[in-house]
Formats: C-alpha cells, sequence, structure tokens
C-alpha cells in the first residue's frame, strides 16, 4: 500500500471514530486534520490542512502549545485544559492530550485528540462568579444580624440569603421518629463546634437541609455557606472551582478565586463527594490537613479556614469497597457522621409531612385543602417512597394541584410514581409480546427517566441526582432513548 493510500484509510479511520484529531509531521505541517476537530475549533479542514500548525495557530505560545512541546521536547501530555483564540479569534477551551510519535528514535509527527468544553468552561464561570456573589453578599449581612436578630423572625419562616436563596433551619426538619430524632440531635450537637461532617442518607431525604441547618445554626451562621454538587461538573474543571485558577496555569487560565477561597471562614457542602475523582481526592483531603490551597497552576499557598460537610447517597462501605472513596478522605470527614433514614424507615412521619406539604400548596396553588382521606393515606403509608421525602412532596404538590374535592384529597388524587403502574403492565406486555429481557429492562428504565425528567421540569442535573447516577451517564442515555 502506497503513502497516500494509508493517508486515505488513516482520515476514514479518524472521521469513524468521531474524535476531534490533529497531526502534523516533524516540520510542523498540518497532515491531518478531521472534521470532528475543524467543527471544534471552529474553522475549516482546508484552513488548517497543509500549513504549519504555528501559522494557524497564532495565538498560542509556543511555551503552552501541547503540539510544539510534543515535537521538540519529546512530551507526552495527557487531559490537558487549553483555552485560546482560533484563526478567526473566537474563543475556545479544549482538553487535549498529545504523543509523539517516534520511530527509530526520531519524532515523525505528533497527534492532537481533543474534547470541546467550552460550554462547560462557561458554565463553571458562572458558577464561581454566583457563588462569589452570594459569599460576598454573606458578608454584606453579617453586619446587619444584630439588626435582624432584633426585629425577631418566627421559627419556620422563610428565610433567604444572597440573591433570595432559600435558608434551610432546624426548624424546617419535621419527623417524630426515633431514629429520625436521633439524626436531628447529633446535627445539633454539631452547631457548637467546626468539625468535618459526613452526611449518609438516600435521594430525597434532606442531606442539604440538615447541612444548612448545622451551618446556620452554628457560630459561622453568617459567614458563607456555599456548596457544589461534585458529579453535575466534569472532573477537568472541577479543581478549578474548588480551588481556583492562576493566569499562566493553563493556555487562557486566568487569576480566579475558587470556593474554598469565597468560602473561607464559612462552610463548604461538597454535595456527592465520592464522585470527585480519585486524585482530586487526595488533594482535597491534604487541604483538610495542612489548611491551605493552591490554586491551579498556582505557586502560593493560602490559608483557608472553611468547613467541610460532605455527602453520599450511597453507603460510605459500598463506595469505599468499589474505589469510589477514599478510606483515608472519609475516615477525615467523618468526624461527625450523620445517617439519614429513607421514609420506608419512618412512615409514622409521612401524616405529619404530608400535613406540611399539603399547607405549602394550599398557598401555592391558593386551595382549600383541609384533610386527607383515610383510604389516601393509608396509600400514601403503604408505598415505598425510593425518591423518599422529596417524592412525598411531589406527590402532595401534584395532588393539591389537581384535586377534584375541593376540602379532602381522596385516594384517587394521590398518584404514584408512573413508573410503577408501567412496570406491571410491561409484565404482561413482555410475556404476551416476547420482547427479550434486555429490550424488556430497557422500557422501564426510560419510563423512569422520562418520569423523573418531567417531575423536575426537564432539569437534567437535578434528575441525575434524584436518580443517583452522574449527569454524564444521564445525557448518554436521554440520547439513547431519543429523549431530548
Amino acid at each position: 500500500m502506497r503513502g497516500k493510500d494509508y493517508m486515505a484509510v488513516l482520515r476514514a479511520v479518524t472521521e469513524v471514530m468521531g474524535e476531534a484529531i490533529h497531526i502534523v509531521d516533524a516540520s510542523g505541517k498540518t497532515i491531518l486534520y478531521n472534521e470532528a476537530m475543524a467543527q471544534l475549533e471552529k474553522i475549516s479542514v482546508e484552513d488548517a490542512l497543509g500549513k504549519p500548525f504555528r501559522q494557524v495557530f497564532g495565538n498560542i505560545p509556543e511555551s503552552e502549545s501541547t503540539l510544539y512541546q510534543a515535537l521538540v521536547n519529546r512530551q507526552e501530555i495527557r487531559n490537558k485544559q487549553q483555552t485560546y483564540l482560533n484563526i478567526y479569534g473566537k474563543q475556545v477551551t479544549t482538553i487535549n492530550t498529545t504523543i509523539p510519535i517516534i520511530v527509530d528514535d526520531r519524532v515523525v509527527a505528533a497527534m492532537e485528540v481533543a474534547r470541546d468544553i467550552t460550554e462547560l468552561k462557561d458554565m463553571s464561570d458562572k458558577i464561581l462568579s454566583l457563588q462569589d456573589s452570594i459569599s460576598a453578599g454573606s458578608r454584606d449581612e453579617s453586619l446587619d444580624a444584630k439588626a435582624g436578630a432584633a426585629v425577631g423572625a418566627e421559627p419556620g419562616t422563610v428565610r433567604t440569603g444572597p440573591g433570595g436563596i432559600r435558608q434551610y433551619h432546624f426548624s424546617d426538619i419535621i419527623g417524630e421518629d426515633p431514629g429520625f430524632l436521633q439524626a436531628v440531635d447529633r446535627a445539633m450537637r454539631a452547631t457548637t463546634n467546626t468539625a468535618s461532617v459526613f452526611i449518609y442518607g438516600e435521594t430525597g431525604t434532606g442531606k442539604e437541609l440538615f447541612a444548612q441547618s448545622i451551618h446556620y445554626g452554628g457560630k459561622r451562621q453568617n459567614k458563607p455557606f456555599l456548596a457544589q454538587n461534585c458529579a453535575a461538573i466534569p472532573e477537568s474543571l472541577l479543581e478549578g472551582i474548588l480551588f481556583g485558577t492562576e493566569k499562566g496555569g493553563f493556555t487562557g487560565a486566568v487569576d480566579r478565586a475558587g470556593l474554598f477561597e469565597q468560602a473561607n471562614g464559612g462552610t463548604l457542602l461538597l454535595d456527592e463527594v465520592s464522585a470527585m475523582p480519585y486524585e482530586l481526592q487526595s488533594k482535597l483531603l491534604r487541604v483538610l490537613q495542612e489548611k491551605y490551597i493552591r490554586r491551579v497552576g498556582g505557586s502560593k499557598d493560602i490559608l483557608v479556614d472553611v468547613r467541610i460537610i460532605a455527602t453520599v447517597n450511597e453507603t460510605p462501605q459500598e463506595l469505599i469497597e468499589r474505589g469510589a472513596l477514599r478510606p483515608d478522605l472519609y475516615y477525615r470527614l467523618n468526624v461527625i457522621g450523620i445517617t439519614l433514614p429513607p421514609l420506608r424507615e419512618r412512615r409514622g412521619d409521612i401524616p405529619i409531612l404530608a400535613d406540611r406539604f399539603i399547607k405549602k400548596y394550599n398557598d401555592e396553588y391558593e386551595r382549600e385543602i383541609w384533610m386527607i382521606a383515610e383510604p389516601a393515606l393509608e396509600k400514601l403509608k403503604n408505598y415505598s417512597y425510593p425518591g423518599n421525602v422529596r417524592e412525598l412532596e411531589n406527590i402532595i404538590m401534584s395532588a393539591v394541584s389537581m384535586a377534584e374535592e375541593e376540602h379532602v384529597l381522596t385516594e384517587r388524587d394521590i398518584m404514584l410514581q408512573q413508573e410503577y403502574h408501567e412496570s406491571h403492565s410491561r409484565v404482561s406486555e413482555f410475556s404476551q409480546e416476547g420482547e427479550s429481557l434486555a429490550e424488556y429492562l430497557a422500557g422501564i428504565e426510560q419510563s423512569v427517566i422520562r418520569q423523573y425528567l418531567t417531575s423536575n421540569g426537564g432539569n437534567v442535573t437535578k434528575t441525575a441526582k434524584d436518580l443517583g447516577m452522574l449527569r454524564q451517564n444521564l445525557q448518554h442515555k436521554l440520547k439513547k432513548y431519543e429523549i431530548v
């Protein structure tokens, strides 16, 4: 096969792969630039092919160019973030893996594989800007704390922080179950100190409610309370969000404080901490031990005083056994451990919770529901609640908004999870239509995803959290089932 034929085969392979690929020869001339890379960098294949890459991407300094480092220094670079201007002046942010291709100890080419994270980078910048405004607002609010206390707001009234964000306190926690009250007691005692807190509870059990109550019930109540879902941000951006970035740390990096600096003096909630990459968990452990952070790309140690509250929705033992959670990080975080029981283990609290939700949605929907009929209440008590208290609230919200009787919720008003009924109907379909088990289970999975996505108003991040899965995995399934 001739060299020309080899190149044709290589081009076809790279197009089928779907990865964004750029290959230059030893002189730096682009010999392969596929369509995926052209779309990523917002330029045409013709603008790059056959031209020296330094001519096309002259905005990137040689010291920061991954292709240059691979060609000249034989340096292999993996998962490197770059933000740069393309030939048309449009800013692009990518994660690159670049390797030198060496034959007989000669560098004959360099290959770069890239992934576009421009939108994700914009999202992370917005997260940090929003959190910065929240923490700044918390500092401003502390000046008015004494005046607010003099007003004497009643327990249970809605309190909001900077930006109108709802603040939760212990008066918002409802329940009389003995096991649940033990968790509340541990949380209340946690307000007397600043030790790290580790909260385990299934999805919908109220982990953030407890975390906020600990913060706003303690000495740091007038300092920032910031929260970050570790599963909602790609690992390539999460480190910069947590620890900040230093100009020059990577191409396009700017001086920006991360959540640790923004939450200084206050509390940082790390939701789904087990979704954090293992290597980043090690850096978090070091921050907890040393009490200082170093921005990504920086060399300066910055002292921080931040209380960490971490949450998981699977048992720590399971997470540790499968390698999702570092044991040493768990032991460091679990100074005060709190386990929240699922709703199915505190069924006696269902009537109390239902009554509170009825009052809430009476106000919201301008209804006058006074009570729940006994058959309806029994229906609620006998349900398993995979979504826990959050699911009960959604059921009551739907019932109040659609109630047929003017003052009473009846059994007909209580609509449990749609997929619960669909799964039973699909059992007969499975036996009658002869579909495979894989098709049957896929149908149930699709129904569950649709139901949660609908109840969350199309919010993918919240739906992924409710389903206990990574956002990226949910997006894959949404595409697979052509849901959105």
